[in-house]
C-alpha cells in the first residue's frame, strides 16, 4: 500500500516553531489553530489499517473544545481588567480640586490660616498631645486634646503660635503623642491636602499628587473630604 501523501505531526510543530522564531515569540504553547492542525494531521496519517478509536477522537475534541473556552475567557478577563481599570481612572480624575485624609506627618498650612486631620488613637488615653514645629524644627505650638478613646481623633490647628501670632503658610511637621501607663507613645497622623493632579503608572497604579505634600497612592487615602 502507498504511504499517504499529507503534512504528519512533525511538520505541523517545525512550522509552528519557525513561525515562533520569524515573529519573535519565545513562547512554546500551542493555541487553538496549532492544535487543530495537530489533529488533522495524525488523522490524515493513521493507518488505514488501525484507523484511530472513536473514544480518543472525542477526547481530542473535547480538549480542543476546552482551549478554546480557556483562551476566549482569558480574553474576556483581560477585557473586564482594562474596563476596570479605565473606571478606576476616570474616578480618580474626579478628585483633582478636593480634600482627602492622608498618612503623614507633615502637614501645608495654606491661605485659610489653619491645618486640619486626624490622629490614630490604638487605646483610649487621659493625655493626647500635639505639637507643631516649623521646617527648622522649631517648636510653634503645642495643644492639649485631653482624653480620647480608641479610634481616630480630629484635630484642628488655628495657624497660630502660642502667643497667638499668625505664622506663615507653608509645611509644618505635625506630631502627636499619647500618655499610656508604660509611658509617652507617639502616634500616627493625618492631614487634609488637596489633590492637584492624578497619574497613572503601569500596571493601571493610581498616584495622587498632593499640594505641598509629594505624592501618594490612591490605596493609602484614608477620606475623601
Amino acid at each position: 500500500m502507498s504511504a499517504i501523501n499529507a503534512t504528519d505531526v512533525s511538520d505541523v510543530l517545525g512550522q509552528y516553531r519557525a513561525k515562533n522564531a520569524s515573529s519573535g515569540q519565545g513562547s512554546s504553547e500551542l493555541g487553538r489553530n496549532e492544535f487543530m492542525d495537530l489533529m488533522l494531521a495524525q488523522l490524515k496519517n493513521q493507518n488505514p489499517l488501525e484507523p484511530q478509536d472513536n473514544g480518543e477522537f472525542i477526547s481530542q475534541l473535547a480538549q480542543f473544545s476546552s482551549l478554546q473556552e480557556m483562551q476566549n475567557l482569558s480574553s474576556t478577563v483581560d477585557d473586564v481588567v482594562g474596563q476596570f481599570r479605565s473606571s478606576q481612572a476616570l474616578q480618580a480624575s474626579a478628585m483633582v480640586g478636593k480634600s482627602v485624609l492622608a498618612p503623614s506627618g507633615v502637614g501645608l498650612l495654606g491661605a485659610s490660616g489653619q491645618l486640619t486631620g486626624a490622629i490614630e488613637v490604638p487605646a483610649s488615653t487621659g493625655g493626647l498631645k500635639l505639637s507643631v514645629a516649623n521646617a527648622s524644627g522649631e517648636l510653634v505650638r503645642q495643644i492639649d486634646l485631653g482624653s480620647s478613646p480608641a479610634g481616630v481623633t480630629s484635630f484642628t490647628w488655628d495657624g497660630k503660635d502660642g502667643n497667638g501670632n499668625a505664622l506663615p503658610p507653608g509645611r509644618y511637621q505635625i506630631i502627636a503623642e499619647g500618655s499610656y501607663p508604660g509611658g509617652t507613645e507617639q502616634l500616627n497622623t493625618m492631614v487634609s491636602a488637596n489633590v492637584d493632579s492624578v497619574s497613572l503608572g503601569q500596571g493601571g497604579s493610581i498616584t495622587l499628587n498632593l499640594a505641598g505634600m509629594g505624592s501618594i497612592a490612591l490605596s493609602d487615602v484614608k477620606q475623601i473630604n
